[in-house]
């Protein structure tokens, strides 16, 4: 029986150099030979190469998809204590004025690339051969995220399972079965059209 995900959402963001290396030496699903990686512009795609050869190739297989973003990261701030490293009291070094005493408070930083997994299944896990060794890619690099949520509903073996995935952490998950109001709900309504109170 073939495996499916139904429902997916994900807000997941890690740096794109953690991406990459996490798949120089990935445990792949046997379904899957390999996989290609992409970048066009500020989209990721991660596409499966099928290890069954009699698929053909011109069948689209499943690919994640990501934007990236730049986000600047920031050093942690030294704490700075009297007369601690970075202290001010205690020196002896006297009066420091203008621009050096500037430069010196300023905490360095630097860009970097992150590779952002976010929205629903149509949008982060695409096309249907091979979604669901896809998709159990993409836990992995939930794993590694250490931030954002995959949250997710699947049928393997005939069996529905949830997945929850929060920075980096496998959480407990349930699914909740509700019945939604159906159109063919009989009477309970105004019939507007045939009202004698409205003329």
């Amino acid at each position: 029986m073939t495996s499916r995900v139904y429902r997916l959402h994900s807000t997941l963001e890690l740096p794109l150099e953690d991406v990459y290396e996490y798949f120089e030496d990935p445990e792949l699903p046997v379904e899957m030979q390999d996989i290609d990686i992409t970048r066009r512009n500020n989209t990721l795609i991660i596409s499966a190469v099928a290890a069954d050869e009699s698929m053909s190739k011109y069948t689209p297989t499943a690919q994640l998809k990501a934007s990236i973003t730049e986000n600047r990261v920031y050093e942690e701030e030294p704490e700075d204590g009297p007369g601690g490293p970075g202290g001010r009291s205690g020196g002896g070094t006297g009066p420091q004025w203008g621009t050096f005493e500037e430069e010196e408070e300023e905490i360095e930083s630097e860009l970097v690339e992150y590779a952002c997994f976010k929205g629903d299944r149509e949008t982060v896990l695409q096309n249907t051969s091979l979604q669901y060794p896809m998709f159990e890619v993409l836990c992995n690099i939930a794993k590694i995220a250490e931030k954002g949520t995959l949250t997710a509903v699947a049928a393997v073996d005939g069996e529905l399972r949830a997945t929850r995935i929060v920075d980096g952490e496998t959480r407990p998950a349930s699914i909740n079965v509700v019945e939604e109001p159906t159109d063919d709900d009989g009477g309970g309504g105004v019939n507007w059209r045939d009202n004698k109170f409205i003329s």
